[in-house]
């Protein structure tokens, strides 16, 4: 380095050559130099080509962590960056592919590799094959937790299932609560079905537990004081409602239902007030002509 040339200015030149050789496909030479420099640069503009550069380099030489360590940098210093984000994103499922092709190769038949399959299955919408990789889970580890979740999840998405499909998926619900008692989820479908059955009693106690479990579970709350209306127990429904509205606003069912439980409880002007904020969100999601019917169905 000569007199002339500052720490901060000398720093640079190499990113700016490690850069260079990047794009040039020398990813061998350019790895190393961008991964010493991209956290110590103050422009903001070669910072990112240094961390871009370096997200490709890495994944080129087949070195995840490294890829990662760019993309935090990148995530964390260029977040609305369009470019950032598009690079992030396939990194992200490129790290993913990687990771699950290690995964079958060393653990084939490991509870997480079947799981793993499994959840390839649901996303491919075949029900059948991703019913049997969770099956065959829980033939060699019964109590495994969030697996009956996930299942009575899943029977429940198959296409028109019947009622002998959700009797089912009900007792694997109770299977998953009797392995993990603080699943909120499977409270909250447990309460689903139960109010479908018209099990009200049944349902109240189901959501309470779930929201119970999480307190930041709207639809829980929801569900809770719309049962709670169908047992026209409107002052009741009231708490319940109210906070679904709190954490889902934009949940046009969170206001229609709070705003019969006010109008029906003699709140009218409350009510008024959740109509019409119901009506407001409905016409931003459907765009519906001026004047049309409001909606008068009561969940």
């Amino acid at each position: 380095m000569s007199s002339s040339e500052t720490p901060a200015a000398n720093a640079s030149a190499v990113a700016q050559d490690a850069v260079g050789r990047a794009e040039n496909g020398h990813c061998t030479e350019a790895l190393p130099a961008l991964r010493k420099s991209v956290g110590h640069l103050a422009d903001k503009e070669l910072k990112r080509k240094v961390g871009l550069a370096g997200v490709r380099c890495a994944m080129t030489l087949n070195q995840p962590n490294a890829a990662v360590d760019f993309l935090q940098v990148l995530t964390r210093d260029f977040p609305q960056d369009p470019e950032v984000l598009y690079v992030a994103v396939h990194a992200y499922s490129d790290l993913s592919t990687l990771t699950s092709q290690l995964l079958a190769k060393n653990a084939p038949n490991s509870s997480q590799a079947h799981e793993l399959l499994a959840e390839s299955y649901e996303m491919q919408g075949k029900w059948d094959l991703a019913e049997k990789e969770y099956r065959t889970i829980l033939k060699h580890d019964p109590k495994i937790p969030g697996v009956h979740f996930r299942l009575g999840r899943l029977l429940l998405s198959k296409p028109n299932p019947g009622p002998e499909v959700a009797e089912e998926a009900k007792h694997e619900f109770e299977q998953e609560l009797q392995i993990d008692p603080t699943n909120a989820g499977a409270e909250y479908v447990l309460g689903e079905l139960a109010r479908q059955n018209q099990q009200l009693d049944d349902a109240v106690t189901h959501f309470s537990r779930a929201a119970k479990l999480d307190t930041h579970f709207g639809e829980a709350y929801l569900g809770l004081g719309a049962t709670l209306l169908a047992e026209k127990k409107y002052p009741d429904a009231i708490p319940p409602l109210e906070t679904a509205v709190k954490l889902e606003p934009q949940n046009p069912n969170a206001h229609y239902n709070l705003a019969t439980a006010y109008t029906r409880a003699g709140r009218k002007q409350d009510g008024e007030k959740e109509f019409a904020i119901h009506q407001r969100l409905i016409g931003a999601q459907t765009a519906a002509p001026e004047g049309s019917p409001p909606d008068s169905h009561e969940q």
